[in-house]
């Protein structure tokens, strides 16, 4: 009998209003792994994510949250199971990052009971493994990016639950901070077996750290699997238009992704003979 999976997607539809985004999307995540969801703009990543939190209702289909029906299930029941941390966050003006951390704990308070000394440990632990207890009483909106981006995971660890999605967690990060928050989220699946789902718009990073990946393109899922076996050269100049280089790093066996220049040297386009870019594998091509 197969395992239950912790998250799974059954022929969805949604949009907003003006015509389906998702177009039957099918998906199963699985337990205690990162699957990274990928694609084009405007292909419906996000919307996908947006659905498996419930901030959007499908208008067909369903998502199962460890086999029951997300539509079925009380909000606080969901906030206890799944942790949602949309693109670009704010936070109140002055907030710390202890009383934003201290958000996450919201879902596990009953109304007779507001904090506990068992919040408070919670708290401080979720700020110690996110590397920000030092910045506890710094107001959010001062922090870096890549300090930002910590304080709004320790809040989604602060609320305990076994799912945690992330919708663009490095967005407007520069490459040493997006890995610092991707070396995290390894970190979390590592030590605490969570199940993480990302959206993530850089492809060689998905490649790194990523059990699974998801490609989608037009609102349909077209690949699923480790990276290792959905990503192909060809598969990224169907679904991103990305003529590319793949190849396994050297040093790890990693799936590494690096484009082909579209110009020759200098940046002028390249005399060619009319078939496009010039492809630099040909060994035969003319650079003068």
């Amino acid at each position: 009998m197969a395992e239950t999976p912790p998250l799974q997607a059954i022929d969805i539809r949604a949009g907003y209003g003006h015509g389906d985004v998702l177009k039957g999307v099918d998906l199963r995540v699985g337990g205690g792994k990162i699957t990274t969801i990928i694609g084009p703009n405007g292909c419906g990543k996000s919307t996908l994510l947006k659905v498996l939190s419930r901030l959007l209702r499908p208008t067909a289909g369903s998502v199962l949250l460890s086999g029951s029906p997300l539509e079925q299930l009380r909000t606080r029941e969901i906030a206890r199971s799944l942790a949602v941390l949309p693109q670009l966050p704010v936070a109140p003006d002055g907030m710390t990052v202890a009383e934003l951390v201290r958000r996450g704990r919201q879902p596990h308070q009953p109304w007779y009971r507001q904090w506990s000394e068992q919040d408070e440990r919670i708290t401080a632990d979720a700020m110690r493994d996110t590397q920000v207890a030092e910045l506890a009483d710094t107001a959010v909106d001062r922090l870096s990016g890549g300090q930002r981006q910590r304080a709004w995971i320790a809040m989604s660890l602060a609320q305990q639950t076994e799912l945690l999605l992330l919708d663009e967690p490095t967005t407007h990060l520069d490459m040493a901070h997006a890995v610092d928050v991707l070396e995290l989220v390894t970190t979390l699946r590592d030590v605490t077996g969570r199940t993480i789902v990302v959206v993530l718009h850089d492809l060689g990073l998905a490649a790194r750290y990523s059990d699974d990946l998801v490609v989608m393109k037009a609102g349909s899922i077209v690949a699923q699997g480790p990276p290792a076996e959905v990503l192909s050269e060809e598969l990224l100049l169907e679904v991103f238009g990305l003529r590319a280089h793949l190849f396994d790093d050297p040093f790890d066996g990693l799936p590494t992704v690096i484009p082909v220049r579209r110009t020759g040297i200098g940046g002028a386009a390249p005399a060619g003979d009319g078939r496009g870019p010039l492809d630099v594998r040909d060994r035969s091509a003319t650079w003068s």
